[in-house]
């Protein structure tokens, strides 16, 4: 038979051996990167490049389980700035009166100030995904219930009773800080990187959230709002908690006080009460300077500053302190009340509120990383919802003092609420650190 092949050594004469002295020599380093060929070697010149090291947030979410129980947190929390703005327009739309509309509003918002951090130490000692699904079922029944007592005309009391039922409704973002403070709690830059997403998602589903709400009762029914909110809810709580990996583990027997018995917690629930002034005081004034259609567009910059601002920060390996950042939280909130007394023009406040809005993640990314330090991890839901609870009462309390100046003086010297609020946070913080009850720096 005849061959048909031969072997190599058989049909083509040795290669010259390459030694690192000949011109032919590359040395080739093990990237996986395109090298350039040596000048006379005869092959096409082509750049060299060598990869990147992936990102802080491409590294963050290379962790198995954490894009579905994100994804699901991201789903479960788009409502909470869905359901008070649905709330206002369902009520004041079938009853003619905003007031009764606030009222519930607000006495939602006291219930959830009194039942969350119940709810979180529930979480805490028998699991996120034991105690999260039932306890927004139970939410999601209330936000039916509003529902059909609105639509069917139910005494105004039903209304209130509804509303109050809601206040089940888990702490998500809380839950979703405590899976990522589980998975790094020995890596302070990975777990600064995670907090500084989660504030950005805060601030972009508080920003979006509101903006659907009202286009869904507008382009289709009063309830539509409520209904969808609702449904998103429940959907991604279910999706959160099926992602059983990533959960920390429920610590039934944890013999820890209450955090807030935690060395320097109550200043920093105080930093936080503080922090919330400025959020509702801004909010409740820049609606009363605009005093139109526009207004929801111009409070979107500062979400859009914030959530920028935090997408940036979670770049930076480690934290400014809690002081360093409320000092320029002060700052910047002076640029939207410098804008309005020495203009008056919606444009140029607008225009101040993006910068000024840089500086709340920042803050609220490193408050909430000193709350988990100071926090036992047996009990990081709580401590975490009592921070937000804190908040809560804060943006209640900005509302009011922001409405009153309005009302009492002038929009423009409404502005100057904000600005005391941040200042009062920032004396706070600085006479903790100098007490030396709380480490507002990472380690």
């Amino acid at each position: 038979m005849p061959q048909t092949s031969r072997p190599y050594q058989a049909d083509r004469p040795p290669l010259p051996a390459i030694t690192p002295g000949s011109p032919a020599f590359v040395p080739r380093f093990d990237t996986g990167d395109d090298v350039q060929p040596a000048a006379g070697s005869g092959a096409p010149a082509r750049p060299v490049r060598r990869r990147r090291p992936p990102g802080p947030y491409r590294r963050l979410f290379a962790t198995p389980g954490v894009r579905a129980f994100t994804a699901g947190n991201l789903i479960a929390r788009l409502p909470m700035g869905m359901f008070s703005v649905s709330a206002v327009i369902m009520i004041a739309g079938s009853r003619g009166s905003y007031a009764l509309a606030g009222a519930v509003t607000a006495t939602g918002l006291a219930a959830t100030a009194l039942v969350a951090p119940w709810t979180a130490r529930l979480v805490d000692r028998y699991g996120q995904a034991r105690i999260a699904v039932p306890a927004t079922v139970i939410a999601v029944l209330g936000e039916l219930a509003l529902l059909l007592c609105v639509r069917y005309g139910a005494p105004d009391w039903t209304l209130f009773a509804s509303y109050a039922a809601t206040a089940t409704m888990p702490n998500t973002g809380g839950m979703s800080r405590a899976r990522w403070a589980h998975l790094h709690r020995g890596d302070p830059a990975a777990l600064h990187t995670a907090n500084s997403f989660e504030q950005a998602a805060d601030e972009l589903c508080f920003m979006l959230g509101p903006v659907l709400a009202a286009f869904l009762c507008a382009a289709l029914f009063p309830e539509a709002g409520t209904l969808t909110g609702a449904a998103l809810l429940l959907v991604g709580v279910l999706v959160f908690a099926a992602q059983r990996s990533t959960e920390p583990p429920p610590s039934p027997r944890s013999t820890a006080g209450s955090p807030l018995r935690a060395a320097g917690m109550p200043a920093l629930l105080l930093v936080f009460l503080a922090t919330g002034a400025v959020f509702g005081a801004m909010e409740v004034v820049t609606l009363a300077f605009v005093d139109g259609p526009a207004a929801g567009a111009v409070l979107a910059l500062q979400a859009a500053g914030s959530c920028a601002a935090g997408l940036v920060y979670g770049r930076v390996g480690r934290a400014a302190s809690l002081v360093a950042t409320l000092a320029a939280m002060t700052a910047l909130m002076s640029l939207p009340l410098l804008a309005a007394a020495g203009t008056g023009s919606v444009l140029a406040v607008a225009g101040a509120l993006l910068p000024a809005g840089m500086a709340t993640a920042p803050t609220m990314v490193t408050g909430m990383t000193v709350v988990q330090r100071l926090t036992p991890p047996a009990q990081l839901n709580e401590g975490m919802t009592l921070a937000v609870t804190a908040l809560l009462g804060g943006i209640a309390a900005g509302s009011a003092s922001g409405g009153w100046v309005v009302e009492h003086l002038s929009p423009t010297a409404g502005y100057a609420v904000p600005v005391c609020a941040a200042a009062l946070a920032l004396a706070v913080a600085a006479t903790t650190a100098a007490a030396g009850t709380t480490k507002a720096r990472l380690p």
